[in-house]
């Protein structure tokens, strides 16, 4: 069974936002509010039961929730991020959950995974990486 990742995660590092956010498409004026919050709290809250999961990203400037059954394509608007349509599925590759989107962009998605206590995201668009750890909020 693959690992559980369920919970509140806080963000405690981000390389290359930026890049991702171009790759995406975000306006130069949502770049520049996102960079000059960086430091600001961003929290991931997990929820998993069965192949149902919702994950919630949370921040000062902006909140998104994705709801999927594990394996199961379906149609997903991301509203306040880029705003596009895409046809989005989510499946484990052993103990990673590997997300694909399909819309204007190649190649975009994101993976993650727990190691070391720590939960890993990779997010991927048309050769851009970004990459954020979050520790789990034990409060």
């Amino acid at each position: 069974m693959p690992a559980s990742f369920c919970g509140t995660w806080d963000m405690i590092s981000s390389v290359n936002m930026e890049g991702y956010m171009i790759a995406i498409g975000i306006s130069a004026y949502i770049q520049k509010i996102v960079v000059r919050l960086k430091m600001m709290k961003v929290m991931k809250v997990i929820e998993q039961q069965g192949d149902q999961c919702i994950i919630k990203s949370c921040s000062i400037f902006r909140n998104y929730t994705v709801s999927f059954r594990v394996g199961q394509w379906f149609k997903e608007f991301t509203q306040g991020l880029d705003n596009k349509h895409l046809k989005t599925v989510v499946t484990w590759d052993g103990n990673k959950l590997v997300c694909e989107q399909i819309g204007e962009k190649k190649n975009r998605g994101w993976t993650h995974w727990i190691e070391d206590d720590k939960l890993y995201l990779e997010l991927f668009c048309e050769g851009e990486v970004c990459r954020q750890i979050f520790k789990k909020n034990v409060n």
